[in-house]
């Protein structure tokens, strides 16, 4: 749990959605005077280290390095990340600035699939994956309500470019906290390539294809991950239309993520044991609820309230999904199959965004009412896939083929 604990505070901090996602915005705004759907297509070239995510679970799972399946990579990884970053800190042009981003969303992306990949083995092992995606994103967002108050403050009082390269340099020295506590806070067995340990790699491999229920299980992520983002689209309403300070967008991020812990604290005294079916259908419900609760924003305080239970409710949903993904993977292909799935949602968002700010510049001419009501309503399409996964009365984090056993 420390462990899950300490590398999701490097995530929340390091992910190019976080302590640099505002200053980043800002500074192509302000100093180029890019529009929403410029900076989401500049944008989204990060996302492809996030979709690829199975070929670092598949390369793990198969080939150990140095003795290890997963600590060396993780090592690696994130000495890679902070180079990277510190790398950002001398750059200005946006060409050369996408390419070193991308590098640390490598990184990042690396990091995370490994993580997930002890998820799943220990979640399975011991019965308890529901919570350790809840540790992880507690970790997450208390990292993400940092990261959005001291963005807010660097974009407030430094200049765009300042500020830039202020954020970068302090998110540098975050991943050398994984580096260096990874062999104390992480337990792994020795690994070694050899024939028959292949063959059972390759034969979990194989029921990642051939499992029915992984299949509809990766469904309902894309389907529930596409709804049109408001991410980008948001911002640039509440700097052009509502005349938010850039100040207060980064408290508003902080306490969307204030919600996300909270959704995490209501889980483990209320919701923990409950059945996935209805986990899945509570978190669909919430979501469109909240994602309609947009309607209200016209002021600082409704705004706040909004980000807060659109937070809450982001939290329950992620609980909820990557519960079930962790649940379904097969054994000695962890790596692959979690990173695969991980990979619809990441492919999912980043479709989600690029038609939510085209939707919003486009078809809707800049009001973000029209564009609440498409997300909330392609949000509540989701309750329809969720009985074709049969789930029955299987409770979230219990293993599906435990499931499976003990029906045959």
């Amino acid at each position: 749990m420390l462990f899950f604990g300490l590398v999701y505070v490097v995530e929340g901090i390091g992910q190019t959605g976080g302590l640099i996602a505002q200053p980043l915005n800002y500074y192509l705004k302000q100093t180029f005077g890019w529009t929403p759907v410029q900076v989401s297509a500049y944008l989204t070239i990060l996302n492809l280290p996030w979709i690829i995510k199975p070929v670092y679970g598949i390369v793990s799972d198969f080939l150990p390095l140095f003795g290890y399946r997963r600590k060396t990579y993780l090592v690696v990884a994130n000495a890679a990340g902070a180079a990277a970053y510190s790398w950002v800190t001398q750059i200005t042009a946006p060409t050369e600035l996408i390419f070193i981003l991308l590098l640390t969303a490598y990184a990042m992306a690396i990091s995370s699939t490994l993580c997930g990949a002890i998820l799943v083995e220990n979640g399975q092992r011991l019965g308890a994956s529901d919570a350790f995606v809840n540790q992880q994103w507690l970790w997450f967002n208390i990292a993400a309500l940092a990261s959005g108050f001291i963005g807010g403050q660097l974009v407030e009082r430094l200049s765009p470019a300042t500020a830039l390269h202020a954020a970068a340099a302090i998110i540098a020295v975050a991943p050398l906290a994984v580096v260096f506590s990874a062999g104390f806070l992480l337990s792994e067995p020795k690994s070694r390539v050899d024939l028959r340990e292949m063959r059972k790699t390759f034969a979990g491999l194989l029921e990642v294809f051939t499992q029915r229920e992984l299949w509809f299980v990766g469904g309902l992520l894309f389907l529930y991950y596409l709804s049109p983002g408001l991410g980008t689209p948001l911002y640039y309403h509440m700097t052009d239309e509502l005349k938010f300070s850039q100040e207060y967008i980064g408290i508003l991020g902080s306490i969307s993520s204030a919600g996300w812990i909270v959704g995490a604290l209501l889980y483990r005294r209320f919701l923990k044991g409950i059945t996935a079916r209805a986990l899945l259908n509570l978190s669909i419900l919430f979501g469109t609820l909240t994602t309609a609760a947009f309607l209200l924003l016209w002021d600082e305080a409704t705004a706040a309230i909004v980000n807060f239970f659109s937070g809450l409710a982001g939290m329950i949903a992620f609980v909820a999904t990557l519960t079930l993904a962790a649940d379904h993977c097969p054994q000695r292909a962890e790596g692959f199959a979690f990173a695969a799935l991980m990979s619809v949602t990441n492919f999912s968002g980043a479709l989600s965004d690029n038609i939510g700010s085209f939707l919003y510049e486009h078809l809707f001419n800049r009001h973000l009412n029209s564009l609440i009501l498409v997300s909330a309503a392609f949000t509540a399409l989701a309750f329809a896939f969720v009985p074709m996964l049969r789930l029955q009365d299987k409770r979230a984090g219990e293993p599906a083929r435990a499931i499976t056993a003990a029906e045959n």
